[in-house]
């Protein structure tokens, strides 16, 4: 694939045959984060059309999927006309590598011709760093961490997790230019975008979507090779090109007939709740499911308890009716929380 002839890594020019000695180096000689960065730039420069990935493995165990090269560079074309991202732009990498995410972040640079830099993933990626970044591609737990130095970025892009309302709140309060995300490893990470102050997703050029009979997206997009993909994401529509971002069907609780979004509850308690925790549904003989909080820290349950009386927009079904804490949530190398296994460590189905 060509290389643009302004593309950087950490502050180096390299052309193709350059790359994948850089390549071979970072496999043979540096960390593990680096070694998935080298495995990349090798296969990106190899003569195959196609590239195979994983997904992130939030909703089960990490799946290979092959993408096409070509597609993969229309979506940065389009993160760059979106972003208005020119030739020279600087860019930060610090997501994983071996996904999605951080594999699109190094085609942006390679494609648009950005000067890229790239740190060690962790909660605090900017936490030695001093210099401004044109654009940086993040997760919510990262955000989190980064808050004071958010003005070190230009144009900040969120995805990998839902982002709370507070955290939303809090960067509202730093005037940032911060977009929340929506895709995944099939669309080649994001088809839509959000300001963190906005109420809906607005999709990229030449992205179209619909809703099936579940009221699911179904979504189209023939430049990244996306066509008529029936997702699990059930949403409101605005028109083809805008939409309200609503749940997870198959995270639908059924009590006693009264069907109850997670995400939807999660919103409303965002606000009250400091720590991470998510709403799901667990069994019970009479309702059938129940709606369970969970969360992550030594809090007692009666103080999460205490702290919900305050959301008047609770309707009795949605009250959780069992809350169960856990010290640490496990998660994914993305920073997603692995919700079936903390279910089942906490030995509730």
């Amino acid at each position: 694939m060509r290389i643009h002839p302004n593309f950087k890594l950490n502050g180096t020019a390299l052309t193709a045959n350059e790359l994948v000695e850089v390549g071979y180096s970072l496999v043979k000689e540096r960390k593990p984060y680096e070694v998935a960065i080298g495995d990349f730039l090798l296969d990106w420069c190899n003569e195959e059309d196609v590239i195979t990935v994983n997904t992130s493995g939030s909703t089960g165990k990490p799946q290979p999927i092959t993408l096409k090269k070509g597609h993969m560079v229309n979506s940065a074309l389009a993160t760059g006309s979106c972003f208005n991202l020119s030739a020279g732009d600087s860019a930060l990498l610090c997501l994983p590598a071996e996904f999605i995410a951080g594999k699109m972040m190094l085609v942006r640079a390679m494609v648009l011709g950005l000067e890229l830099d790239y740190v060690a993933p962790s909660s605090t990626p900017l936490k030695k760093l001093r210099k401004k970044y044109h654009f940086v591609a993040m997760v919510p737990i990262q955000v989190e961490h980064s808050m004071q130095q958010l003005n070190q970025i230009k144009t900040l892009i969120i995805g990998g997790a839902k982002l709370s309302r507070a955290l939303a709140q809090s960067l509202l309060t730093k005037n940032h230019n911060a977009f929340e995300t929506y895709g995944m490893t099939e669309t080649i990470t994001h088809i839509a975008l959000k300001p963190v102050n906005g109420t809906h997703f607005i999709t990229l050029p030449k992205v179209k979507v619909t809703l099936d009979k579940r009221s699911c997206l179904v979504i189209n997009a023939p430049e990244i090779g996306v066509q008529d993909m029936v997702t699990n994401d059930v949403a409101a529509l605005i028109s083809e090109t805008e939409f309200e971002w609503l749940g997870r069907y198959d995270n639908i609780i059924n009590s006693g007939g009264i069907k109850i979004l997670p995400e939807q509850l999660e919103a409303k308690l965002s606000g009250v709740l400091p720590m991470r925790f998510f709403i799901t549904g667990i069994s019970d003989t009479v309702l059938g499911q129940k709606v369970a909080l969970i969360y992550e820290g030594d809090e007692k349950p009666t103080a999460i308890e205490d702290s919900m009386t305050s959301v008047k927009s609770l309707s009795k079904y949605e009250r959780p009716k069992k809350i169960l804490g856990i010290p640490k949530f496990p998660e994914t190398r993305t920073g997603k929380i692995r919700r079936k296994e903390t279910l089942a460590l906490l030995n509730v189905e």
